[in-house]
């Protein structure tokens, strides 16, 4: 798995010749309702065992969690499920808010 800094991803999502990664986000509902970065897939990670079927195992999933724990044990799942193109955002969102965007809402 390969650990990504918010200002890394910030760089990704910005670059025009990149293609996109999909964003998991696999905070609790409260959380997402509070903060997100736009265009992120809420999934929880309690429903990841469940749900994982739903991503496409050839795409780049970058996994986004509050601080980047939860997030990393969801990448370090997927790559037991055989998905190899995982990055965990290294700080989560709380990274993302300090480094990228400070305008964004902080719990």
């Amino acid at each position: 798995m390969r650990q990504l800094t918010a200002p890394q991803l910030s760089e990704w999502l910005a670059d025009p010749a990149r293609q996109k990664p999909v964003l998991l986000d696999v905070r609790e509902p409260w959380e997402f309702d509070v903060c997100r970065i736009p265009a992120a897939k809420q999934m929880p990670m309690r429903s990841v065992p469940a749900r994982y079927p739903e991503l496409k195992r050839d795409d780049e999933i970058v996994i986004v969690c509050h601080h980047g724990a939860r997030s990393y044990q969801v990448a370090m799942f997927l790559e037991h499920q055989g998905f190899t193109n995982v990055h965990n955002l290294y700080g989560g969102l709380a990274a993302w808010a300090q480094q990228v965007d400070p305008t964004m809402p902080t719990y």
